[in-house]
């Protein structure tokens, strides 16, 4: 059975007038990518107003709640106890968030009772892959 899970978090956008400007985001997951979780960010905080998704690791999500985690587009550590903070990179440049560690956390863990960690089927992932890199060829 697929199963897919999506939490409100509460977002601040770091500027570089070191301000904090608040941003909603989506958290999500799905049975049918094990290890991968989503960030969606609606359209009024993207540069082209349609909205934006990022994708990374479950691992690095679990990894940067504890320390230091990523390269990459993507990094991610924890600032202080309450706090992580989220590195994007993109061609347009770069934004540094900072999320509730225990929201994260707790969506975390929501995603290991879907599917727990080393549980991931593996060969379905790498066929889902390979079937849409050679769709149509």
């Amino acid at each position: 059975m697929d199963i897919a899970l999506e939490q409100p978090a509460r977002a601040r956008l770091i500027t570089g007038e070191e301000r904090e400007v608040p941003v909603p985001a989506t958290l999500r997951y799905a049975s049918t990518d094990p290890l991968a979780v989503y960030i969606d960010f609606p359209g009024e905080v993207s540069l082209d107003g349609r909205g934006a998704t990022w994708t990374f690791a479950r691992g690095l999500l679990e990894t940067g709640l504890r320390g230091p985690a990523g390269d990459g587009d993507v990094h991610i550590w924890p600032c202080g106890d309450e706090r992580t903070v989220v590195e994007l990179h993109s061609p347009y440049g770069m934004a540094l968030l900072q999320f509730d560690s225990g929201a994260l956390r707790r969506f975390l863990l929501r995603t290991y009772a879907v599917v727990a960690s080393g549980e991931e089927d593996l060969e379905a992932v790498v066929e889902r892959g390979l079937s849409a890199l050679f769709d149509g060829v």
